[in-house]
């Protein structure tokens, strides 16, 4: 019986010591998350680069792009969805272009030109 009611209280002991020195150090708000996104949001990436080819039937454009350091891309040329068809206006074959953009499933998809 007294073997049972210590076992008892060792257990209620290792389950509530933890708790309250996580609680005491800040929980959750203390942790170190790490470079993680948060759930829900998506890296937006900058880039230059010179049009090659704008095809408005499938809202896509070639790029011919600078290396994209935030995912560790060296130059090369490829094709970009464009989130909204207006952007379209702003890319010409041979224009130099600054833009962001953010990956969408397999889609590399433009969200701004300027």
């Amino acid at each position: 019986m007294k073997q049972s009611i210590a076992l008892s209280l060792v257990l209620a002991l290792s389950v509530a010591v933890p708790a309250e020195s996580h609680a005491q150090s800040g929980g959750m708000q203390d942790m170190d998350m790490g470079k993680k996104p948060v759930a829900g949001t998506q890296a937006a990436h900058k880039a230059t680069g010179v049009v090659k080819k704008v095809d408005p039937k499938t809202s896509t454009v070639t790029l011919a792009h600078d290396p994209v350091k935030s995912l560790n891309w060296s130059a090369m040329t490829m094709g970009f969805q464009v989130k909204d068809k207006a952007l379209l206006d702003k890319l010409q074959p041979g224009k130099k272009i600054e833009f962001e953009f953010m990956q969408q499933g397999k889609d590399y998809v433009i969200t701004t030109v300027k």
